[in-house]
């Protein structure tokens, strides 16, 4: 039977990860499909010694692999977005099917590319594109697509629980554990990505695209990394029985959808908390399956070409399917999207973890509760610690509040004069623990 030919544009970790393991398993795949998947031609600016390519036409110009005529499927893996939105398109326009692992081409420019391949007639797939080698978006949009989805918590970025594990089990610094995820290979000379969450903000973009039915929308996803956790917050956090976790978290709240990345505060006993190094877990709950949660390796090479060559898989036995009944690309028919609001950051309910430095003086305190409950904000459990270097560490939780009353409550506490600014404020999360 005639073979699927695929074209692979970009060879690095991903790229021949996907190679190998295209030809490791090429006996089996063949099985799955219904006939042979053959790397047909690779498009890279060099070729990658991780991989063996002999026999394969090679090209320096991605683009000579998205004009070949003889080629069913690009994959894209050269990341980025600006050369790899025109590379994808080319294609598109040229009648391939697409499959990439790059998150931020499809947050950022997915409805455009989705709207060009309805045009066109052909697929994107992209599961590769979030938690590396978990089939998250799949469960998603197809396991569990009897449900109404509730929420979606994830620790979607290894990098970012890394550092939060190690500071946490080894009671190192921010800064410290930074510098050794970059020697490790876990973090990038300019980490800024990872730790303030655009990464994970990417992800989240996608994941609640699926689970919700709603555009592409990264620009409304509110986002707020890690650098500013101290061992202070991390004791503290244990001290009231929580681990800090960076997570992305989308709701339902059935007056809008909830998109944030932020340092979180996640009970001990529930299933996130356990998740640690640069390992990455989802939890999903819907209203018939209740909670679930779906872990593995969200990067490197192997684990991630496992879902990338899944998709090559799904696409070549649907080259034979009529192409309105295909799967669409986030999970609900095009015409079926929702237009619900995203909710800003200001418009949400929360419990909160505060921790603040204050003068030894009297009343200090008393100005601050009476602050919070100008603003309606309750207190469920406070420690007053030693004094430090002339200043007084207080660390709290609150009760449910809204947002945007904390906001308010929280530049007039840093505007007494008795209160150090630098506060730190890290939201709760029981995740149904």
């Amino acid at each position: 039977m005639k073979p699927v030919k695929v074209g692979i544009a970009g060879l690095g970790t991903v790229g021949s990860g996907t190679v190998n393991v295209l030809k490791r398993n090429a006996r089996e795949i063949g099985r799955r499909v219904g006939r042979p998947i053959e790397i047909a031609h690779i498009g890279s600016r060099r070729d990658n010694p991780l991989c063996d390519i002999t026999g394969v036409r090679f090209s320096e110009d991605v683009f000579a692999v998205a004009n070949d005529p003889d080629i069913d499927i690009l994959v894209e893996l050269i990341g980025g977005t600006d050369t790899a939105r025109e590379l994808v398109l080319t294609a598109i326009r040229n009648g391939k099917h697409i499959v990439t692992a790059n998150k931020a081409l499809i947050a950022e420019h997915g409805n455009e590319i989705f709207h060009t391949a309805q045009e066109c007639g052909v697929d994107v797939a992209f599961e590769a594109a979030v938690a590396g080698g978990i089939p998250i978006l799949k469960s998603l949009g197809e396991g569990l697509a009897a449900n109404h989805i509730n929420w979606v918590a994830g620790i979607i970025n290894g990098t970012g629980n890394y550092i939060l594990t190690e500071m946490e089990q080894g009671g190192r610094s921010f800064a410290e554990v930074l510098d050794e995820a970059q020697q490790l290979g876990y973090a990038e000379a300019d980490p800024t990505l990872d730790v303030e969450g655009i990464d994970a903000a990417h992800k989240l973009t996608i994941i609640a695209s699926i689970a919700f039915g709603i555009p592409l929308q990264f620009s409304k996803v509110y986002m707020e990394g890690i650098s500013r956790i101290t061992i202070e917050d991390v004791n503290s956090a244990a001290q009231f029985g929580y681990r800090i976790k960076h997570l992305g978290i989308a709701k339902d709240t059935g007056s809008g959808i909830q998109l944030r990345v932020h340092p979180t505060l996640v009970p001990k006993e529930a299933m996130l908390s356990a998740v640690n190094g640069v390992m990455n877990a989802v939890m999903i709950d819907g209203d018939a399956v209740g909670p679930t949660m779906f872990y593995g390796a969200g990067a490197g090479s192997d684990p991630t070409a496992s879902s990338v060559v899944a998709d090559i898989i799904e696409m070549g036995r649907a080259l034979t399917v009529d192409y309105d009944e295909r799967v669409p690309y986030l999970g609900f028919q095009a015409d079926q999207m929702s237009d619900e609001t995203i909710l800003t950051i200001d418009d949400i309910s929360c419990s909160c973890y505060l921790r603040l430095h204050v003068q030894d003086k009297a009343g200090v305190l008393a100005d601050i509760t009476r602050i919070l409950s100008d603003h309606h904000i309750s207190i469920e459990a406070l420690v007053q610690k030693e004094v430090e270097q002339g200043l007084v560490p207080i660390v709290m939780l609150t009760h449910n509040v809204r947002e945007g009353d904390m906001n308010a409550a929280l530049k007039r506490i840093a505007a007494l004069d008795t209160v150090d600014q630098d506060i730190m404020r890290i939201r709760v999360e029981t995740l149904d623990a």
